[in-house]
């Protein structure tokens, strides 16, 4: 999908945020002709973003590829690691946990955040997920059994309906209805995923504000006296060890709320490529003041 970028000059001739060393552009995100009608009204055609620097040498850092979006709420404003791959897609893994709890508890299967979702009676490798867990615990330990059988439940029509009607992504739901975010077409970038969290936060969604108030709360990771961090990783491995680490959220903070979409990429990467997605997130937000530097690492 082609992007577009043209000079910003307003925008540079502002200092937006302490320690930016930015470059200033305005990024036109899709294409008419690309995108159903629905997807364009959901999705802003339009953002004012600048460079983060140290965010790209951080991920390069820390030997991976990929890209972090920040969007400053107050500001209106987004800040990018690469800003000519905000638009780039990747498979959105465990950070779809975020839309199928919503498309879940708008359809009736989950009524609050501590309904029991029963477990299928196999065992797997992943020991605390071998029981019948809490929406909101399935959502802290990212149990893919729990919420594939929600899928499942909801089914493959009304889940089409549910990604059309919000906009999710590229809104392709092939390779299996409990595999289409694991391994199979759906694909989401981290623009798309901003734009679902900033329209969560505003109660824009097509779902009730019962359901989006339930994800809010079950997207609680930490909260402190200083700020409150609502997030979801998300893990795919796909063809030859092609990882895809996703961390994605926001932080309420003071008066203000920043939201950022971290998608890193490796092929048959070490150990540390799992722990990576946070810390160099972390790292981020501590440098733009966002988190504090004690915060939890």
């Amino acid at each position: 999908m082609k992007t577009i970028l043209t000079a910003h000059p307003e925008s540079c001739s502002r200092t937006l945020m302490p320690k930016l060393s930015a470059v200033c552009i305005s990024i036109a995100l899709f294409c008419s002709s690309l995108l159903p009608a629905n997807t364009m009204a959901q999705t802003r055609t339009e953002a004012s973003i600048e460079a983060l620097p140290y965010a790209q040498a951080a991920i390069e850092a820390a030997g991976y590829q990929g890209n972090i979006l920040i969007y400053d709420l107050n500001r209106d404003t987004y800040y990018a690691a690469n800003v000519d791959s905000v638009t780039q897609a990747h498979i959105p893994a465990s950070t779809f946990k975020i839309m199928s709890s919503l498309v879940a508890i708008e359809a009736g299967l989950v009524a609050h955040a501590d309904t029991v979702l029963p477990w299928d009676g196999v065992s797997r490798g992943r020991t605390e997920t071998n029981a019948d867990l809490t929406l909101r615990d399935a959502f802290r330990l990212s149990s893919v059994p729990h919420y594939q059988a929600l899928v499942r439940a909801v089914g493959a029509p009304a889940m089409q309906r549910a990604l059309s009607d919000a906009g999710y992504g590229n809104q392709i739901i092939s390779g299996g209805i409990d595999q289409f975010w694991l391994s199979g077409g759906l694909r989401i970038s981290p623009m798309q995923q901003i734009d679902l969290l900033r329209r969560l936060y505003h109660q824009d969604l097509p779902f009730s504000a019962t359901a989006m108030n339930t994800v809010k709360d079950i997207m609680v990771t930490e909260r402190t006296d200083a700020y409150v961090l609502r997030a979801k990783t998300g893990l795919a491995i796909l063809n030859e060890d092609e990882n895809t680490g996703w961390w994605v959220g926001w932080v309420e903070h003071g008066s203000n709320v920043t939201m950022f979409a971290t998608v890193l990429t490796a092929t048959a990467p070490d150990a540390d490529f799992i722990p990576a997605r946070l810390s160099v997130t972390r790292d981020v937000l501590q440098e733009l003041g966002v988190l504090p530097v004690t915060a939890q690492q």
